[in-house]
């Protein structure tokens, strides 16, 4: 006769055996699920600390080929250099959007904008500080934007306009894709080039 404490015992192992094997199908469930749902490419804002506050868009119509501004409120973090990245990213985010009048696909655009004060004037009374913004945008975003000299230079209106609203000292706006040159951003506009916040409609060029 099995004495009664091994059979209590046996009976024991049993149920922490079940308890186990449970425990790993969940896991085993709940790894299956995340596999298979599908990957979402759109950037997580960063995490910032400051109140919503209101901020200028200039927002792209393919319809009528301008670019308007429009008022959006919504966080910011304060450091210069986050504040302008977290800018674009909203912007090109609100062309994925349904409905959106200039329709660009979703994932992430920007790796990183650069301020860099421009070189001083001459009068040595003068008191202007401008800068130029270096945005660093990525080649996933340049690949998949619709080529057109019209769609591409409505895109870098868009983005010299915004950061010039949003930073009046930014004057130029120079472009590098994955942190390197290159000719244009889907076939027509010059990524090689200075943009200038005044230019109304920069012209690109075509390339070969």
């Amino acid at each position: 006769m099995i004495p009664r404490y091994q059979r209590i015992l046996f009976w024991c192992l049993v149920a922490a055996i079940l308890i186990v094997a449970a425990f790993l199908y969940h896991a085993h469930r709940q790894t299956q699920r995340r596999l298979a749902a599908p990957a979402d490419e759109t950037p997580i804002a960063a995490p910032v600390s400051t109140s919503t506050q209101d901020v200028t868009l200039y927002l792209a119509n393919d319809a009528d080929a301008t670019v308007a501004p429009s008022q959006v409120s919504f966080a910011l973090p304060d450091d210069p250099t986050s504040r302008a990245r977290a800018l674009l990213d909203h912007l090109l985010n609100s062309y994925a959007q349904p409905g959106s009048a200039h329709p660009l696909q979703g994932g992430p655009a920007v790796e990183d904008v650069f301020l860099v004060p421009n070189t001083p004037s001459t009068d040595t009374h003068s008191t202007d500080k401008t800068e130029t913004a270096i945005v660093n945008l990525t080649s996933a975003f340049c690949d998949r934007h619709p080529s057109g000299i019209q769609v591409e230079t409505l895109t870098i209106r868009s983005i010299v306009q915004t950061l010039h609203a949003a930073f009046p000292r930014i004057t130029q706006v120079r472009f590098l894709v994955d942190g390197q040159p290159r000719e244009t951003l889907a076939g027509h506009a010059d990524l090689t080039r200075t943009y200038s916040v005044t230019t109304e409609n920069p012209q690109p060029t075509t390339s070969n």
